[in-house]
């Protein structure tokens, strides 16, 4: 067992080198979120490098907005498994069309993923649930609340001991189980869900903590969404007291990931041990 803030201060020493394949509308934020959480990004998504791109890599993050190098995902994430270095798997839209629920199919099939990161209509998706996701975006009845929140995580765990990974599922509360633990993260806020490319930057975050601790996939995934939420706290209240908008919102969440602190960590945090 480690505790999250061991992971935070692991992450900003040893700085992990972490291979982005994503999509071109948030790979530079992805990069510069990476920076901010002191890891170092790797852009390469070409199939023609990409698995001897990982072989210097602390961590792997293969995201399905890039759908048209699921081949270099594949590629990448076999080498990853053989060196074993993690993999992360953000399953963007996974039920939206026949050809992203055949590629999630494909990509679990063939990389073995220590963390899978998505929210309520894409997680389910990869249950083989019909879903009816809005874009990239969870549908209503899949959203996650205190009223449906035991049948939620009941779906995770055993979405989790079938793919024997961490399973993330991002919204109001992250809930995070590896099959037999459960996490909940109340942190955040809804400004988050107002630009483009929240959800990649976590699962990029997730990719930092990954790579620093790569034994400890529960726990790193657990520190991504704290530091991610926490960091969202941070930029609502500047946009709140600046006046701005969605935009500024954007730079102020990677700056505040940038001045995260251990401190701010363990006197903010809102996560609980679900079943306690």
């Amino acid at each position: 067992m480690i505790h999250i803030e061991q992971i935070l201060k692991r992450a900003q020493e040893t700085e992990p080198l972490v291979q982005c394949i994503t999509n071109f509308v948030t790979v530079n934020d992805c990069a510069n979120i990476i920076l901010a959480a002191g890891g170092t990004p790797s852009m390469s998504h070409v199939k023609e490098e990409a698995a001897e791109a990982v072989q210097k890599a602390g961590a792997l993050v293969c995201n399905m907005g890039a759908i048209e190098d699921a081949e270099a995902m594949i590629l990448a994430g076999k080498e990853a498994n053989r060196l074993g270095i993690p993999v992360i798997l953000d399953p963007v839209a996974a039920g939206g069309t026949s050809l992203r629920r055949e590629t999630a199919k494909k990509l679990l099939e063939e990389v073995h993923f220590s963390v899978i990161r998505g929210n309520a209509s894409e997680i389910r998706s990869l249950t083989g649930e019909k879903v009816t996701g809005k874009g990239v975006d969870a549908a209503a009845p899949d959203i996650i609340t205190e009223d449906n929140v035991s049948v939620a995580v009941c779906g995770m765990r055993q979405l989790a001991e079938q793919t024997k990974s961490v399973i993330v599922v991002s919204g109001i509360t992250d809930l995070i189980s590896d099959g037999k633990r459960t996490v909940l993260v109340r942190n955040g806020c809804t400004t988050m869900s107002k630009i483009t490319g929240s959800g990649c930057m976590v699962t990029s975050l997730i990719g930092v903590y990954c790579g620093a601790c790569p034994e400890y996939p529960l726990e790193a995934a657990v520190t991504g969404m704290t530091v991610m939420g926490i960091a969202g706290e941070a930029a609502e209240k500047r946009r709140i007291t600046n006046g701005t908008g969605n935009a500024t919102f954007r730079n102020d969440l990677i700056d505040a990931v940038f001045n995260f602190t251990e401190k701010q960590l363990t006197e903010e945090m809102k996560v609980e041990i679900y079943g306690r």
